[in-house]
Parts: structure tokens; C-alpha cells; sequence
């Protein structure tokens, strides 16, 4: 088998990779840069923190498709590249490659803070997503969960480099009210992370269910399976709903923002994931889900015209 190195792009997920990028830099620079609060990494420190956290991603979507071969060979034979145009061997390979290149990276970024300790967090990423793609995504629920505390960890690891190591007495309520805000972020990443994941296993019912998966739609079935996606959606408009109310009402150009792009879209989801079930149906709102997930993070630009108003 010829090896087509263009299509290590979609191995690792390039698209997804710029999102956690994206994320990483508008919160370094969009909400802790304007608020003017005590950050522990310079500008190269804080671009090797962002080196670490999309090789670990890199490796754990590379160990993801080498386990899902015979899954994604039912779902989507035409999206499948390891055994097509990548081996199995090159892939793991990559996978070792750049687990350890995103551990020894982040191994510096701890020293250079000199806080060791959070070095164990790369480890213990790098770690859950092997044992994610060989043995918890089989689990009701439990795959599902890990993958969206990974995607919320990406967001979170900004705030736990920059602001925690920088707290004293006279910062910490500042540092802590804006690590908060870092925290609501994350939480959004998690809840919509984890209604995509449930979407796509509806979409890929056909293959989990000749493979020995364990998800909700085999378990519960696809009717059921979406009221579960619907209520955890409502459940995020009325969190969204709340935080207007409280934290964003007095500025009619961020409300409008969450409205319009955030908001809206989820109604939108929930209607759709009520009427009725296809896989284009199921695909389609995989993808809203990520336009909302990249929206909310975009949102970032506007807070330091709330709190700096």
C-alpha cells in the first residue's frame, strides 16, 4: 500500500485541531490580556502549552481511528485512512510520536513555571485517550463523557497555567472571578461536546452495533436516545438563558451575540433532533453543534467590552 502523506491531515483531525488553537488563543489573548490580570506564561511558553495540547490531540484521534477500523468501515468507508492510505504500523507510530513530543513539551512548560505537578496532567490526558479508544468508548456513556472532559480540559488547562500559579493574597479574587469565566467556558465545551458525541453515535448505529459498542441509541434505541439529546440541550438553553440575565443583560450587543449564534442554533438542534431520524439528519446537526461550539468560543472577543465597560 502507497502512503499518502496529505491524508495524515485528516488523520489527526486538522479542522478540530484549530479549534482547540483557536480556543487556547482567545483565551490567552481576548480575555486575560485586556484584563490585565497576573499570567504565569510569556508568548513562547503559552505557544509550546498550545504545541503540547494538539499533538496529545493529534495522537489520541490517530489511536481513535486505528481501533475504529472495522466500526468506520460499515459508518464511512469513504472517510476511512488508516489500512487505505495510511498503515496500521505508521499510524501507531504517529501515535507514539506525538504523545511523547506533546508529554515532553508540556514536561517544559511545567519546569518553566516551575510547577512540576501540572506536568502530570499531560500524562494523564495522553493516557485517557489510549484507554478511551481501546476499551471506555464500548461503555454506556462513559466514552461520551471522557471525550467531553477531554474537550473541556483544553479550555481549562489556559486557566490552570496562567492563573493559578500567579494567585497571592492581594490577586487571588480577581484571578479566581476570572478563572471562573475560563471554568463557564469550559463547561459549554463539555455539555455541547457530549450532546455531539451522543448525535454521532445515533449516526453511526448501524456499524456500533455489528462491533460490540455499548452506546445510548443501541442500548435505548434512536427515539429515545434524541429526547436524551433534546433535554441535555434545553438544558444548555436555559443555562445560556440564565448567564444573559445575570451576567450580560446590560450589554445588548454580547446578549444579541448569544442569541443569535448560540442560542437560536440550539433551539434549532433540539427541533431537529425531535423530527425525523437520518443519518444526513444526524450529520447535519453534528456540524451545527461544532459551528455552536466555535461561536461560543468566539464570543471571548467581547468580554473585554463587558468588563472592561
Amino acid at each position: 500500500m502507497k502512503t499518502k502523506p496529505l491524508k495524515i491531515l485528516t488523520l489527526i483531525r486538522w479542522k478540530n485541531l484549530l479549534m482547540i488553537t483557536m480556543a487556547q488563543l482567545l483565551i490567552k489573548y481576548a480575555l486575560l490580556e485586556p484584563l490585565g490580570v497576573n499570567t504565569s506564561l510569556n508568548s513562547f511558553e503559552f505557544s509550546m502549552l498550545i504545541l503540547a495540547s494538539i499533538c496529545i490531540a493529534a495522537a489520541g484521534y490517530i489511536i481513535n481511528d486505528i481501533y475504529d477500523v472495522e466500526t468506520d468501515t460499515i459508518n464511512k468507508p469513504d472517510k476511512v485512512v488508516i489500512n487505505t492510505a495510511i498503515t496500521e504500523k505508521l499510524g501507531f507510530n504517529l501515535f507514539v510520536l506525538l504523545n511523547c513530543i506533546g508529554v515532553a513539551i508540556g514536561f517544559f512548560v511545567s519546569y518553566q513555571i516551575d510547577n512540576n505537578a501540572l506536568f502530570s496532567l499531560f500524562v494523564i490526558i495522553s493516557a485517557l485517550l489510549y484507554v478511551y479508544a481501546s476499551y471506555l468508548k464500548r461503555l454506556l456513556l462513559i466514552g461520551n463523557i471522557v471525550i467531553a472532559l477531554l474537550v473541556a480540559t483544553s479550555i481549562l488547562i489556559v486557566g490552570i497555567f496562567e492563573l493559578l500559579p500567579g494567585i497571592t493574597v492581594h490577586n487571588q479574587n480577581v484571578q479566581l472571578a476570572v478563572f471562573k469565566i475560563i471554568f463557564f467556558y469550559a463547561f459549554f465545551a463539555f455539555i455541547i461536546t457530549l450532546i455531539r458525541e451522543i448525535v454521532k453515535d445515533m449516526e453511526d448505529v448501524s456499524g456500533d452495533s455489528l462491533t460490540g459498542m455499548h452506546t445510548l441509541p443501541i442500548l435505548f434505541g434512536l427515539k429515545r436516545t434524541a429526547y436524551i439529546a433534546t433535554g441535555l440541550t434545553w438544558f444548555t438553553v436555559i443555562g445560556l438563558l440564565h448567564y444573559l440575565e445575570t451576567k450580560l443583560y446590560k450589554n445588548m450587543y454580547a446578549s444579541g451575540y448569544f442569541l443569535l449564534f448560540i442560542i437560536g442554533p440550539l433551539i434549532y438542534v433540539s427541533i431537529q433532533l425531535l423530527g425525523p431520524k437520518s443519518n444526513q439528519m444526524f450529520s447535519h446537526v453534528s456540524q451545527v453543534l461544532k459551528l455552536i461550539l466555535a461561536f461560543g468560543m468566539l464570543s471571548l472577543l467581547l468580554y473585554k467590552f463587558i468588563l472592561l465597560k
